[in-house]
C-alpha cells in the first residue's frame, strides 16, 4: 500500500479540501457506473444476450459487425474502469 504524504499550513482545511474532492469524485462515478449500467441493460436487453455471453461470441467470431457492438463493448470497458476508480477511492484512507 502506498502512502502519501501532505504538508500545508492549514493541515485541517487541506483535509477537507481532499475529503471534499474525493467525494464529489466518487459521486461522478457512481452516477457514471448507474448511467453505463442502464446502456449495458439496454444492449443486452435488444440482443438478448448478458455482456459475457456477447463479449464471446463476438471475440470468437459468431456475430456480425454492427455500431451498436462497437457501442457495447466500449460500455462494458468503461464499466470497468469506473468499477475500479471506485474501489480505488473507497480504499483511500486518511491516517494522522
Amino acid at each position: 500500500m502506498a502512502e502519501l504524504k501532505l504538508r500545508s499550513k492549514d493541515p485541517d482545511s487541506l483535509r477537507r479540501i481532499i475529503k471534499s474532492a474525493l467525494s464529489e469524485r466518487l459521486q461522478s462515478v457512481t452516477a457514471g457506473i448507474k448511467r453505463t449500467e442502464e446502456r449495458i441493460q439496454e444492449f443486452e436487453t435488444k440482443y438478448k444476450l448478458s455482456t459475457e455471453e456477447f463479449i464471446t461470441q463476438f471475440n470468437n467470431d459468431e456475430l456480425f459487425h454492427s455500431f451498436d457492438f462497437d457501442e457495447w463493448i466500449g460500455e462494458a470497458r468503461m464499466l470497468a474502469h469506473l468499477q475500479q476508480t471506485k474501489e480505488s477511492i473507497e480504499e483511500i484512507d486518511f491516517v494522522d
